[in-house]
């Protein structure tokens, strides 16, 4: 199968080739970490790591960087309200995404490159723009001259005759143009500051990730993504000022995710309307937060909600009990074929309509990354190993556990676990309970959670949540 895939670029859905042959090389625009990662970070996450997955399936040899932007003003705002240092705050904070992410099954980056650790880099390359007369030195500040770069423009659609005094940020007298934008600022006092041939300063936003991409991934390479709302003017900068010096492409393929609105409006760490995802994770599994991101296409926004969120929690546990009943039926289902999905047609018969379902799902994902359109092919899947299950444990026959295999694979494509199996070294009946309540949580059922939890502590048991899973210990 062919993969298409949306590029924002050129406004057109195309065939996907490599820039080189059997990888893929693919950036995704990182927090600026003065805050904790909300639930629209997590989506710009699991979508960057959705592609990552599906790109090694198809064979390719994934590079993936994942920026961390750790000094700007917002970050060296909170550390003056803190009364500490820039640098605790952007570890705090790199610390929770990391952790974040990890919760919700992403793959770990291959890198994973933070700002202040490329300073030399990024001087590097400002000094490169100067020298092609694409940027100028300013009392100590140094900025791209937009009026010189006739393509401006292409990624947002916007035109230079369009954009207003302060679309690039402060107005300020050194610029040549208004819309100039900074890739170098001059120091103030008490503000982290590095050398700089121009001065003491730090580095602007844009120039940062420009200086980062090209030195782990070249200066052409597959995919550029995040959320929608980066296009201007991050993005946009980003384009100019690094095909400013290379002539080249920048990046093949403009891959941008919907944003998560919490009642209609955007999540923004700037005016505190969101969800913070480790509040959320408390009393969410992941795994739900992970399937209702995935639920719809990545494109479109999505409106956040307990209401979609307990319908996420139901389906994740429709997915669960079809996993709990193949194990009863069948025992250990470690053993079943794997790359099946890879190549589909060698190996042991499936069943026609597992057949089909999983050509179905992978058209799906071949289709500009359709994961809404592929997870009801999965649930498909999963009615039909439910009804194999049954018909094997009447009358026999060996298709359920390929079958389930085939289903294992589709989530594990999506990077969607089961609830984790847990040892439990409590009284039978007390597992049971346990098991009982994880269950209810995973379906977002608080009140039979909380219910089965009363019950346990009333056994003499306290019962905890736990990375997945979920700890007993005797009150």
């Amino acid at each position: 199968m062919t993969l298409k895939i949306q590029d924002t670029l050129s406004r057109q859905k195309k065939i996907f080739e490599p820039v080189n042959e059997g990888e893929v090389r693919m950036y995704v625009c990182g927090m600026t970490v003065q805050d904790k990662p909300h639930v629209g970070h997590m989506r710009a996450a699991v979508v960057g790591d959705m592609i990552r997955r599906y790109c090694e399936f198809l064979g390719y040899k994934v590079t993936f960087v994942n920026n961390f932007t750790d000094v700007d003003d917002k970050i060296i705002a909170r550390a003056v309200e803190e009364k500490t240092e820039f640098k605790v705050i952007a570890e705090r904070n790199m610390k929770a995404y990391l952790e974040a992410v990890e919760m919700l099954g992403n793959l770990p980056a291959t890198y994973y490159p933070k700002a202040t650790e490329h300073i030399q880099e990024i001087l590097d390359l400002v000094q490169r723009l100067i020298d092609v007369g694409a940027a100028y030195a300013a009392q100590g500040d140094v900025y791209y001259r937009v009026s010189k770069n006739h393509e401006y423009g292409k990624l947002s659609g916007r035109k230079t005759s369009e954009l207003q005094t302060g679309d690039q940020g402060e107005v300020v007298d050194a610029k040549e143009d208004p819309l100039d934008f900074t890739l170098w600022k001059a120091a103030k006092p008490e503000e982290p500051s590095w050398p700089s041939p121009w001065g003491p300063g730090r580095p602007g936003w844009h120039i940062e990730c420009s200086a980062m991409s090209m030195k782990y991934l070249g200066e052409t390479f597959d995919f550029h993504g995040g959320g929608i709302d980066l296009i201007f003017p991050h993005q946009e900068n980003e384009i100019a000022q690094s095909e400013s010096v290379t002539h080249k492409p920048f990046a093949n393929f403009w891959i941008h995710n919907g944003l998560v609105n919490l009642s209609g409006e955007k999540m923004s760490k700037s005016t505190q309307h969101f969800y913070l995802f480790e509040d959320l994770a408390k009393r969410v599994d992941p795994m739900v937060i992970r399937y209702y991101l995935f639920s719809t296409h990545y494109r479109s926004p999505i409106e956040f909600s307990d209401e979609r969120l307990e319908e996420a929690g139901k389906a994740y546990g429709r997915l669960a009990e079809t996993k709990k009943r193949a194990e009863e039926a069948l025992g250990d289902l470690n053993s079943v074929p794997r790359n099946r999905l890879a190549d589909l047609e060698n190996g042991d018969p499936l069943p026609a309509d597992v057949m089909e379902k999983a050509r179905e799902f992978l058209a799906s994902m071949n289709d500009d990354f359709n994961t809404a359109r592929a997870l009801g092919f999965l649930f498909e899947t999963s009615h039909i190993v439910n009804r194999l299950v049954d018909e094997e444990v009447k009358t026999g026959g060996g298709s359920a556990a390929a079958a389930f295999g085939i289903l294992k694979e589709m989530m594990d494509l999506l990077g969607i676990r089961w609830p984790a199996s847990v040892e439990c070294e409590a009284p039978d009946d007390i597992c049971r309970l346990a098991q009982q309540r994880a269950e209810a949580r995973s379906a977002k059922n608080w009140q039979e959670a909380d219910r089965l939890r009363e019950e346990i502590q009333a056994k003499g048991w306290e019962v905890a949540d736990k990375g997945g899973a979920f700890v007993l210990k005797p009150r």
